[in-house]
């Protein structure tokens, strides 16, 4: 048996920094995916953690950042309205790369007794990809949609997605592929 948790990572997003278009761009081909597979999820009893990125504001909390990303100014209000985050979810601020740098992750996975993750979310060649390889590190099975990250160049993910699955053992089958299961009442993915 393994629990399971899926974790959005920096989908909270206002885009709104260098190259934020390019990332835009490639997020809006993938937002409907990341959808389908939080509310399939969710229908499992899946947690569903949002990481997100402080963006160096250490006053910040989560609910002012929803509130500046589904801004109507804001570039990445079309991508975040089709993401924002129930009231059962979870949400940890990151101030750096990796979800498990300097933030309470570690201790909320133990807490869910999760053993599984599927992380999903932007940017797969940094965020995603420093997450899994902490992810990694400590002995969580890992699931990545190939078809769930995005990153400014397609090249670049492609390469993230391949690093991932050859050095993290990660596997990156597209969401769809991804079954959901019970097993003794808790949510597994064979």
């Amino acid at each position: 048996m393994s629990k399971v948790a899926l974790l959005l990572i920096d989908v909270i997003n206002d885009f709104e920094y260098p190259e934020g278009d390019l990332l835009f761009k490639n997020s809006m081909e993938i937002v409907d995916q990341i959808v389908d597979l939080r509310k399939r999820a969710k229908e499992a009893g899946v947690p569903v953690i949002y990481v997100n990125d402080n963006y160096g504001k250490w006053q910040s909390d989560f609910l002012k950042l929803v509130a500046h990303t589904t801004n109507e100014k804001v570039r990445g209000k079309p991508f975040v309205d089709k993401l924002l985050p129930d009231e059962d979810d979870y949400f940890v601020l990151k101030p750096k790369h990796s979800a498990f740098y300097s933030t309470v992750l570690d201790t909320l996975l133990a807490y869910l007794k999760v053993e599984t993750l599927i992380l999903a979310g932007v940017a797969g060649n940094s965020c995603i990809l420093f997450t899994a390889n902490d992810a990694y590190m400590r002995d969580f099975h890992l699931y990545i949609p190939s078809d769930c990250i995005a990153s400014n160049y397609a090249e670049d993910n492609r390469n993230a997605i391949k690093i991932m699955k050859t050095i993290l053992d990660v596997d990156t089958r597209p969401q769809r592929e991804i079954e959901f299961v019970c097993r003794n009442n808790e949510p597994d993915v064979p």
